[in-house]
C-alpha cells in the first residue's frame, strides 16, 4: 500500500505543475512584445499568444514610391517581435519540460 501513497503524491505534484503551467501561459499571453525595424521607423506590437495589436510607421518614411520598402520593414519588425515571443516562451515554459524526457517538449 505504500506505493499508492507515492502515486497520490506524484499526482498532486503533477496537478500543481499543470496549474502553474496554465498560470504562466496566461501571464505570457497577456505580455506585450514590440518588434522594430530601422531605428524604430516601423514598430509592431504583439501579445504573447502572437496576436498583432499595433503596427506603427513613422510619417517620414511614407512615400508612395517606397511601398515595397515599407512592406519589407514591416516584415522585419513582425519577425523581430515573433522571435522575442519564442525566446520568452522558452524561458518561461521551458522549466516545465526540462528533464521530463517527454517527446515534443
Amino acid at each position: 500500500m505504500r506505493g499508492m501513497g507515492n502515486m497520490q503524491g506524484m499526482m498532486k505534484k503533477m496537478q500543481k505543475m499543470q496549474k502553474e503551467m496554465e498560470q504562466s501561459q496566461a501571464a505570457l499571453n497577456e505580455k506585450e512584445f514590440t518588434g522594430t525595424a530601422n531605428d524604430d521607423l516601423v514598430t509592431v506590437t504583439f501579445t504573447g499568444d502572437k496576436k498583432c495589436k499595433k503596427v506603427s510607421i513613422k510619417e517620414e518614411i511614407v512615400d508612395p514610391e517606397d511601398a515595397e520598402i515599407i512592406e519589407d520593414l514591416v516584415l522585419l519588425a513582425v519577425n523581430d517581435a515573433l522571435g522575442k515571443i519564442d525566446a520568452e516562451t522558452e524561458k518561461v515554459m521551458g522549466k516545465y519540460s526540462k528533464g521530463l524526457g517527454i517527446p515534443g517538449m
